[in-house]
């Protein structure tokens, strides 16, 4: 049995974690800092790093306990170094270079985007069939993936302008729901009917590519309508309607803008990766990051797949350590290993796999 520690700290979540042979979570400790940043409607990045500072080694401490392990049953310590902020990413960075070197351990650097594909080794069935599709859709990426073996990668295609969790939160915040936008336009979802707005849908032809934010904005436009016709000023909340509110104002139909943007970006996601499943002869369709937690997405995509679908349980689609070790694993196995200058790469993507 092969025990890896991971660290992460890319956002705004502090968390630890121990995996045995990349597939068994002996424990899975996050410390979120959402709280912190709702006022601000988005992550204060200055703010998230002294937060970590704070967190990283209480949580650490957590994780080795909860697991029930010593520091010499650990064959490795892995840790995000890219991408993410880079005040947060060198927290988790340090704190993992002091403790492999403290103890004498072997430090394995993990890409952010890889360590959410490998949240769907923590299931408990077989792994997954190679070659597979994998779409990475969270609050910074939204990336379509063909990944032929363990470290090999294709990008097929990725957003254009915003990621789909980044255009959620602004979309989000024009409906003045609270952040964090994604789980706050699903529950306003559930009452609204999706084909009540007419939204534009990006479809790129030819390409795998993504764009929300033409959708974005047809959604801010949307909102303006349901403005005074005197205030020409962007929105960032809609009115709200009382008695001294002026007749002119009609209330905003929340619940059906919320469904109707969901739609849209859910079928726009669905069909490419579908398509990309087909024409790349996938075994799989993988789904990963804080947005793969989006229960639409989910039933569309196992709906119209060719091929079997995965996806991690919520708690392990958004940021967690417990990834980080799963990828961890597959790297240290491979024989990879960091050296002691490892430094953060806030804007790191994924390696692609060169085919010989």
């Amino acid at each position: 049995m092969t025990l890896i520690l991971g660290i992460e700290t890319s956002c705004d979540e502090t968390a630890a974690a121990v995996v045995a042979d990349g597939r068994v979570l002996h424990s899975s400790v996050v410390a979120s800092q959402v709280d912190l940043h709702r006022r601000y409607g988005g992550v204060f990045p200055e703010m998230a790093s002294r937060q970590h500072v704070l967190s990283i080694l209480p949580v650490i401490d957590e994780a080795m306990a909860e697991a029930e392990v010593d520091w010499g049953d650990l064959a490795a310590v892995a840790v995000t170094y890219g991408p993410g902020l880079a005040g947060s990413l060198l927290v988790g960075v340090n704190a993992a270079k002091g403790l492999a070197w403290g103890r004498g351990l072997p430090l394995v650097g993990i890409n952010h985007i890889e360590a959410h594909i490998y949240g769907n080794w923590l299931l408990d069935v077989s792994p997954p069939r190679f070659p597979l599709v994998c779409l990475v859709v969270s609050g910074g990426h939204t990336e379509l993936i063909l990944m032929t073996g363990h470290g090999q990668y294709r990008r097929l295609g990725a957003t254009l302008d915003d990621a789909a969790g980044e255009a959620f939160d602004k979309v989000g915040r024009l409906l003045g729901l609270p952040y964090p936008g994604g789980p706050a336009i699903q529950e306003a979802a559930l009452t609204g009917t999706p084909s009540s707005f007419k939204l534009p849908r990006a479809w790129l032809p030819g390409t795998y590519d993504f764009s929300f934010s033409g959708l974005k904005t047809a959604v801010l436009r949307i909102v303006r309508k349901y403005q005074p016709q005197a205030d020409n000023k962007p929105a960032d909340k809609p009115r709200v309607i009382s008695s001294q509110t002026p007749p002119l104002i009609r209330v905003l139909p929340v619940a059906n803008l919320a469904a109707s943007f969901q739609a849209a970006v859910v079928e726009v996601l669905v069909e490419k990766t579908c398509r990309a499943a087909e024409e790349c002869k996938a075994k799989t369709v993988l789904l990963a990051g804080g947005v793969a937690a989006n229960e639409l997405l989910r039933a569309e995509m196992s709906k119209r797949s060719p091929v079997p679908v995965r996806y991690p349980p919520p708690e392990l689609c958004t940021d967690n350590a417990a990834i980080v070790a799963s990828a961890g694993f597959f790297r240290f196995e491979a024989g990879e290993q960091a050296g002691w200058d490892l430094d953060v790469v806030p804007g790191l993507r994924l390696a692609e796999h060169k085919e010989p």
